[in-house]
């Protein structure tokens, strides 16, 4: 039986083999999960969970989050698309979302990183100084 520590390093391994020019390959990754669950038994189902965790960060990392309170110009879109591209490099779906509550601005979301603009945003920060 492996321990834990042992099979977060393998789930690492499986993922470095899944990378073609630093980018995550669907193809790769189905066919390491379909080989894992054709393999069976405790040790392949159990290096699928830390396997799993670094395919949902690299989605995560390579998505962006665009939340606003009202549709935002094609324009403005190809802006921010342009600026998330320049900071993050390519690769990177960016997704719009409307959300009244935010009153004004953007909120971008990408991986774990939050870019705040919006007044909501700055509302929550000031009532915090409080």
């Amino acid at each position: 039986m492996k321990s834990p520590r042992q099979q977060r390093r393998d789930a690492r391994r499986l993922f470095r083999t899944c990378l073609v020019d630093g980018a995550l390959d669907e193809t790769r990754v189905r066919r390491v999960v379909q080989r894992a669950i054709d393999a069976g038994g405790a040790t392949g189902l159990k290096l699928l969970s830390p396997f799993q965790r670094l395919v949902r960060i690299d989605r995560a990392a390579h998505s962006a989050r665009v939340e606003s309170p009202s549709p935002l110009s094609d324009e403005m879109r190809a802006r921010i698309e342009s600026g998330v591209t320049r900071m993050y490099g390519r690769g990177i779906a960016v997704s719009y979302a409307e959300k009244a509550a935010l009153l004004g601005g953007v909120r971008v979301t990408v991986g774990s990183d939050v870019y705040d603009g919006t007044i909501r945003g700055r509302l929550d920060a000031l009532e915090e100084r409080f």
